[in-house]
């Protein structure tokens, strides 16, 4: 057996009705919070509501940051920790899907050190103590950021998209409230749902995975293939949304402890340099080309995902098995609706060059178990550019 570390700070609270616990877990760790969301108009404006009121039950001052984006910006950071800082915040909650979640995150440092928080992205100078306590409260099923010590912000000068990565952002608590996800859109449930996907699979396939992450993986993906067509198709579902939602915390606790891999150095690029594009798009419109440049190097790893996609792939060799899950994976992206090219997501071909051109900034590439150069991931960004 491989010999590993894990460590998991966060205390999770899962399950239907949990946000009622809010207030008095958020007032374990301060008394002024500031609260950190997408703008507080249509869904979002009844569950600020349950929200302040909840926390003024526990005798918790709330002050309000909704200035928050998809692929949230450094400046987006800033405003939030001058917020925090004039409010004078002792703790921050972060409510929504990952980009409010990475904010909050990000904002807990800012507000307490020098500098922005990019400064202290993972291979800078490191934050410290002095970091916010943050609380997590996902309304998505995908990026798991509830259970990470990850805050991904994008530099809109150099259009660079990076993260912090340190222990101490790592939230205290994820508040896990399957209700909160019943009226997510079909096309966003199937774009943070394939994220979780490639949490999972990704940290099985990592370099540094280990007989925990393994098995916290397995059974994220078996849960996302059984899940979510069904979760797209019918929204209100509960049972599938639930296991959605413990898919999603399981491929958190997996990439915390092991990491991803090529597709995520590739779609961190994508969404800098693309915007519009959301995290789980990013990862589904490089995937087809993903799998057949890898798996003939990780024949276990896919041979084992494709016979949860297609349980028929049981009777065939191992071989065959790694071969045909690309087979599967890309049957599976098309009944989800996420079968997608990068010109019709918005990207131009001088944009493709400069995706290639950065695509090896961040270091997830090297841990894929076949590290692909500059020129091979540009050949994969030009297939996807195009699609049928």
């Amino acid at each position: 057996m491989r010999s590993f570390a894990y460590h998991q700070p966060t205390e999770i609270v899962f399950g239907c009705g949990k946000l009622a616990e809010v207030g008095h877990l958020v007032a374990r760790y301060g008394r002024r919070c500031l609260v950190v969301s997408v703008p507080s108009d249509g869904f979002m404006q009844p569950l600020l509501g349950r929200v302040d009121a909840l926390l003024a039950e526990a005798g918790v001052e709330v002050a309000h940051f909704d200035g928050v984006v998809p692929n949230p910006t450094t400046e987006v950071v800033t405003a939030g920790a001058d917020i925090a800082k004039q409010f004078g915040a002792d703790v921050v909650l972060g409510l929504g899907g990952g980009s409010s979640m990475d904010t909050a995150k990000a904002v807990a440092v800012e507000a307490t050190h020098p500098g922005t928080a990019w400064d202290y992205l993972f291979f800078k100078t490191p934050p410290t103590e002095r970091t916010l306590p943050i609380i997590a409260v996902t309304t998505t099923s995908g990026t798991g950021s509830q259970v990470t010590q990850v805050a991904v912000m994008t530099h809109t000068e150099t259009k660079t998209k990076s993260a912090i990565y340190n222990s101490l952002v790592f939230p205290r608590v994820a508040l896990v409230d399957p209700e909160l996800v019943r009226t997510l859109p079909a096309h966003i449930t199937a774009s943070t749902g394939f994220d979780v996907f490639c949490h999972a699979f990704e940290s099985y396939l990592h370099v540094g995975a280990s007989p925990y992450t393994d098995l916290l993986a397995l059974e994220a993906i078996r849960l996302v293939a059984e899940n979510l067509p069904a979760a797209v198709d019918e929204g209100n579902n509960m049972k599938v949304r639930e296991a959605m939602a413990w898919a999603d915390t399981l491929a958190g606790l997996c990439i915390a402890a092991a990491g991803v891999t090529l597709p995520h150095g590739i779609g961190m690029t994508i969404s800098g340099q693309c915007p519009q594009v959301m995290h789980g798009e990013s990862l589904a419109v490089t995937y087809p080309e993903f799998t057949r440049y890898t798996y003939p190097y990780a024949i276990r790893q896919f041979a084992t995902m494709g016979r949860i996609f297609d349980p028929a792939l049981k009777a065939v060799s191992e071989e065959e098995a790694a071969r045909r899950s690309c087979e599967a994976l890309d049957v599976f992206l098309k009944r989800i609706g996420m079968w997608l090219s990068l010109k019709g997501l918005g990207a131009s071909k001088a944009e493709v060059v400069e995706i290639a051109d950065h695509s090896q900034v961040l270091p997830d590439y090297k841990n894929n178990p076949r590290i692909a150069t500059r020129d091979e991931i540009y050949e994969m960004l030009e297939k996807s550019y195009e699609r049928k």
